[in-house]
């Protein structure tokens, strides 16, 4: 064997035994980056998702508030609080990627979440190549 292809092998079998970066996990109670309410981040069968379990700033139509902003008319009588502001999440490599739910503009997006610290999650929402990123705290 040359010595370039002894090189590339043992390049493939170094990169082979490294270990894989696992994404952190996400679960748990988190607040907001505006601090208007708390996700709880939980399993949803086989993805993780993240419900509103309080309001930490009450909307204009009280703690009943509804998903009036939804372009889907038959949603928009269901409670926000309850809902699904995170949803379908799977790991990625040390990302987590799914959809992240606005009911303020009734818009969903795609979206990557990643633990940055114990008590730092970073949220993103994104539009093709277009993201805005939020650091939620942890509230548990």
């Amino acid at each position: 064997m040359n010595k370039l292809l002894k090189a590339f092998l043992a390049l493939v079998a170094l990169a082979a035994s490294a270990p894989v970066t696992a994404a952190a996990p996400i679960d748990g109670l988190w607040v907001t980056e505006e601090r208007s309410g708390e996700i709880r981040v939980a399993s949803c069968g086989a993805t993780r998702c993240g419900r509103l379990v309080k309001f930490l700033e009450v909307p204009p139509q009280g703690v009943d508030q509804r998903d009036v902003n939804n372009p889907d008319k038959s949603m928009r009588n269901r409670r926000v609080l309850g809902l699904a502001i995170l949803s379908g999440f799977r790991p990625d490599g040390d990302l987590w990627r799914g959809t992240i739910y606005d009911p303020k503009t009734g818009r969903s997006y795609r979206s990557v979440v990643r633990r940055k610290s114990a008590s730092t999650l970073e949220v993103k929402g994104c539009i093709g190549p277009f993201c805005q990123t939020q650091l939620w705290t942890r509230a548990d």
